[in-house]
Order: structure tokens, then C-alpha cells, then sequence
């Protein structure tokens, strides 16, 4: 019964994105390239670094505060592109994905988010001056960013599979509400050259897609441990893996700062779902709404705030 319930939410999710219609763009402003490296202090105000992206928190002359995303997936490529990927992200609505505010298209690419008042979830996992994320925000983080996965890959025309899932792309609202900042409508090969998604063979967006998921697998974890995840989590992974999540094990790993407020059953429920997540990369493609339908059913929520 329950994979008959699976397969016709697959099918109803089919039928609205071939039904629904881009939606509206949002109003995007254009920034000059002086603003935003004002904006940054001179880009040293990082909030997340790596090889392929880089962020920066920027406080504009008007006051306002945004996050300031470099794109570098665009290098190699005209303005149509970057103007092409500006379009599509200015269509997404989701509660759970950062509104695309501005951008910039002078000697570097950058888009302008929204700055969210709690700052990454990095930020509040490993800073112990910031406030400890209680239970009941960590169960709806992890739903959060399923919900939002399988909107963007089910409910957008074009889907967009390009996402990055950690604490720091993760940012929090007032409301302590995750949004997911950094989505592309590029994928990336193995010799790192961006493509369209539209040039992207099925296999290619199924690596995607597995890679996509084992990502959200890590962040549970993190949620869960309050360790980063963010070198590739190996020892979360290898723990997760030959765990049968007896609780003497268990609570030698969450996160301290839980202390005793948590529902063991929904934990061990959270960390099921984490195993299966991890254990996809090597494994057929599980559907984001599979994983989605999953965390609801293990937490006993039948509904998603989107």
C-alpha cells in the first residue's frame, strides 16, 4: 500500500509540472560592481568559501543587508548565460529558497539575496556564543530542505538540479525558517566545465540528483551530531553507516547541546532517513519527494509549511 501511496504522489507530481507555468520574476535590481565590493568591505566579509563559490554578507548604502553570492560558473561564457540564469532564479517561490534580490554583471558576476537575521546554520551549529537550534527547528530544518528539493526538481520548469546542501549555503530567518541559498541552473561535469542543463544527459542529472541527496543525508547528520560535515563528513558517514542505532551509540554522537530535549523515536527516525540518503550515492537514484514522503512519515507530519 504504501509504495502504491509513493507511486501516485510521483504521478501527481509529474502531472503539475508538466501543467504549471513559469512563474512571475520578481523585481531584480542591478548593482554596479563598486557597490557590491563597498557593500563587502572590500569582499572580506566572508560568510562561506570554497574552490567553486564563494559568499560574502554585504551592508549597502540604503541599509540594506544581503547576502552577495561571486559566480564563477560564468567565466568562460557571454552575458546571455548569466542573464538567463538571473531570469530563472528571479521565478523561484518557495518558502524554503532565497529570493533572488539583485545582481551584478560587471568585472565579476554576482547575485544579491536577502541577508536572514540568524546568519548560516554553520553559524549556530559551531559558534558557542550563538544560541543552540532547539529540537523541533532541527526536525524542520531537515523537512524544510526536502521540501525544497523536491520543488526545484519536480516543480520547476526547468527543474534545477544544481544545488549546494550545507550549513553555510543554509541561512535562517527571523523565524529561524532555512533557506537554501545556493542554487544554479548549471550542473557540473567531471572535468568541472559548467553545462546547461538542457546539454545534461539523464545519467549526468542523475549523479546530480544522488550527489544532491547525499548531501542532504550529511546535513541531517550535522543537524544531529552538531559536527560539520563540510570535508565530505567522513567519519559521520562511516558512523551512520555501520550504525544500528542502538542508544548507547547514539548518544555518544548528537549534539551536546540537545542535552535531553529530543524524541528519541523521531531521532532514530531522522537518522534512518540520513542512511538512506548516504547510502544512495552508490545505489539507483531515490526521488527527492521519496526522501521528502519518508521524513514526514518517520516524524509523523503528513504536511510541509511551503
Amino acid at each position: 500500500m504504501e509504495t502504491l501511496i509513493f507511486k501516485i504522489r510521483l504521478l501527481i507530481l509529474a502531472w503539475v509540472h508538466f501543467r504549471s507555468q513559469s512563474g512571475p520574476i520578481s523585481l531584480v535590481k542591478h548593482f554596479s560592481y563598486k557597490d557590491i565590493k563597498k557593500a563587502t568591505g572590500d569582499f572580506r566579509r566572508i560568510v562561506y568559501n570554497s574552490s567553486k563559490r564563494v559568499a560574502y554578507r554585504a551592508k549597502f548604502q540604503n541599509g540594506y543587508d544581503a547576502i552577495v553570492k561571486e559566480v564563477r560558473a560564468f567565466e568562460d561564457q557571454d552575458d546571455t548565460a548569466f542573464y538567463r540564469e538571473v531570469q530563472l532564479l528571479g521565478r523561484l517561490h518557495h518558502r524554503h529558497i532565497a529570493a533572488l534580490n539583485g545582481f551584478s554583471n560587471g568585472p565579476k558576476r554576482f547575485l544579491v539575496f536577502k541577508n536572514m537575521e540568524k546568519g548560516s546554520l554553520k553559524e549556530h551549529l559551531s559558534d558557542p556564543l550563538m544560541t543552540p537550534l532547539n529540537w523541533r527547528i532541527r526536525l524542520q530544518i531537515a523537512v524544510g530542505i526536502a521540501a525544497a528539493l523536491e520543488y526545484l526538481h519536480f516543480f520547476c520548469d526547468p527543474p534545477m538540479y544544481h544545488v549546494s546542501i550545507s550549513s553555510s549555503t543554509i541561512m535562517l530567518d527571523e523565524n529561524f525558517t532555512a533557506k537554501l541559498c545556493d542554487v544554479s541552473l548549471l550542473c557540473s561535469v567531471e572535468n568541472n566545465n559548467p553545462l546547461p542543463q538542457s546539454k545534461c544527459s539523464k545519467e549526468c542529472r542523475d549523479e546530480i540528483c544522488k550527489h544532491t541527496i547525499f548531501q542532504l543525508g550529511l546535513l541531517i547528520l550535522e543537524l544531529v551530531t552538531g559536527q560539520s560535515s563540510e570535508d565530505g563528513g567522513v567519519d559521520l558517514v562511516q558512523w551512520i553507516q555501520d550504525s544500528r542505532f542502538r542508544r548507547r551509540s547514539i548518544y555518544q554522537m548528537i549534539d551536546p547541546d540537545l542535552g535531553d530535549s529530543y524524541d528519541f523515536k523521531e531521532l532514530k527516525g531522522l537518522l534512518a532517513v540520513a542512511k538512506m540518503c548516504v547510502q544512495s550515492i552508490h545505489k539507483p537514484t531515490i526521488k527527492t519527494p521519496q526522501i521528502l514522503w519518508y521524513l514526514q512519515k518517520k516524524l509523523g507530519r503528513t504536511q510541509v509549511v511551503c
